[in-house]
């Protein structure tokens, strides 16, 4: 019985330690807005290439314009369209990103989007802000 306990609380901290956490997004995105405020040129650019740290293991910030197009984002094609984005059950939460950013504060929006890697959805959580002209986030699995 001991084992199987034992078993139980490793595995839970290797899939605690394997995928980021909520604190460790909304940390991200605070040190975005950061980055943002000292060089928007910079920041874009190591968002999208994951340096300086914007990139930890499912973590990652992105970033869209006041069009609506992909400023920033580590594996989707800039340009693209942010505000377009719908999730598999098709919710509509790239406007939702854009309607709920505000300058100075922190808001979430939900939806489904699978894991880096994966093709199935789960629940993710992303954590959203605006810094100037831009509608930054970092997204959490659940």
């Amino acid at each position: 019985m001991a084992t199987a306990i034992t078993f139980l609380a490793s595995a839970a901290t290797f899939a605690a330690a394997q995928y980021g956490t909520p604190a460790e997004a909304r940390t991200m995105l605070e040190k975005a807005v950061v980055a943002m405020k000292a060089d928007k040129t910079r920041a874009l650019v190591m968002f999208t290439k994951g340096e300086g740290g914007f990139r930890d293991r499912d973590l990652y910030p992105y970033c869209g314009g006041p069009d609506g197009n992909f400023t920033a984002h580590p594996t989707l094609l800039l340009g693209k369209s942010l505000k377009d984005l719908k999730d598999k059950s098709g919710k509509p939460f790239g406007e939702e990103i854009y309607a709920v950013a505000k300058e100075g504060s922190i808001a979430e929006v939900a939806y489904m989007w699978p894991r880096p890697g994966q093709s199935d959805p789960v629940a993710k959580v992303a954590f959203v802000t605006r810094i100037g002209d831009q509608v930054c986030a970092v997204g959490y699995y659940k």
